[in-house]
């Protein structure tokens, strides 16, 4: 049965008040939290189970929130975050043997995934890293002309070809899991040794644009592009509601939001249940904000 791992694990500080409300994983993306999002890519891509880690507010991964989920998640505590290799190994038991796709929780790309698992499956491969393409001796990675990792964290193991960016989406084969440390990271403490061996990893081209949201403005952009893929000028969601006087442009609104007042909101994006009053005061939400359902106005720097 085709595996799946969604490391929800982190602290995500960068993302500061944000994340005092909810971990990055569940920030609002549109319609739904970024985990729905990855669950659904995973089972559209033949992925029949999935383990989740979480430490950094687990109590906010309801039963609710998960039973929602295209696929079966089952939930993994860890009292400290174990780290992207020390999760994986962790869940061992959730999983069972195989290969096994692993995707950070705080990344948003349109990935192909039944196409990943099938380009690992032929290579092979020990580790299959997806990698969005770059010229050759720029981004994370480096590929070499069979497609393998030549390049990594500025260590070089052949020679270069392409360059490129890896996106946190892997496949990891039985080979690598057998070797995870219980506390780690899956490129300094599984793969860079891996290399150093004289071991192949492969890569996976992934599309060029992707987000990784670890900060308010890739938050922002990431909001920003599920709108235009939708061709939606902004969004409300269920039981919103927006005064007259309230212009909305590029701005995603929960459901059961409620924005007052009047005045613009661009770019902005309001939580579900947030209540909101725009060209109040200084500290009324105008372009570039996030509303959390606390209250907080959050701007992005200009």
């Amino acid at each position: 049965m085709a595996s799946a791992m969604i490391l929800a694990a982190g602290l995500g500080t960068r993302l500061r008040p944000l994340t005092d409300e909810l971990p990055k994983p569940l920030l609002w993306l549109g319609d739904r939290p970024l985990v729905a999002h990855i669950a659904g890519q995973l089972a559209a891509g033949g992925v029949r189970r999935a383990a989740l880690n979480k430490s950094h507010l687990a109590e906010r991964f309801t039963r609710d929130l998960l039973a929602a989920f295209p696929l079966p998640v089952e939930v993994l505590h860890e009292p400290e975050p174990f780290g992207t290799a020390g999760g994986l190994a962790n869940a061992a038991g959730a999983l069972g043997d195989g290969d096994v796709v692993l995707w950070n929780g705080d990344i948003l790309i349109d990935l192909d995934v039944a196409a990943l698992r099938a380009a690992h499956g032929e290579r092979g491969a020990a580790a299959t890293l997806a990698v969005a393409p770059r010229p050759a001796g720029e981004g994370t990675v480096g590929v070499g002309g069979r497609g393998e990792v030549v390049r990594l964290r500025g260590e070089r193991f052949g020679e270069e070809v392409a360059g490129g960016d890896f996106v946190g989406v892997q496949v990891v084969g039985e080979a690598l899991r057998r070797r995870l440390p219980p506390r780690g990271c899956m490129v300094g403490d599984v793969y860079l040794p891996w290399l150093r061996e004289g071991r192949p990893l492969a890569t996976f081209a992934a599309p060029a644009v992707w987000h990784d949201i670890g900060t308010l403005a890739a938050y922002l952009a990431a909001s920003a592009r599920w709108l235009a893929q939708r061709g939606l000028p902004s969004y409300v969601g269920p039981g919103a509601s927006v005064a007259e006087g309230v212009d909305v442009t590029g701005s995603v609104v929960g459901a059961g939001a409620r924005v007052e007042g009047a005045g613009a909101l661009r770019g902005c994006v309001v939580w579900p249940g947030a209540r909101v009053a725009v060209g109040v005061d200084a500290g009324a939400p105008g372009e570039r904000a996030v509303v959390t359902t606390q209250g907080r106005v959050v701007r992005a720097a200009s």
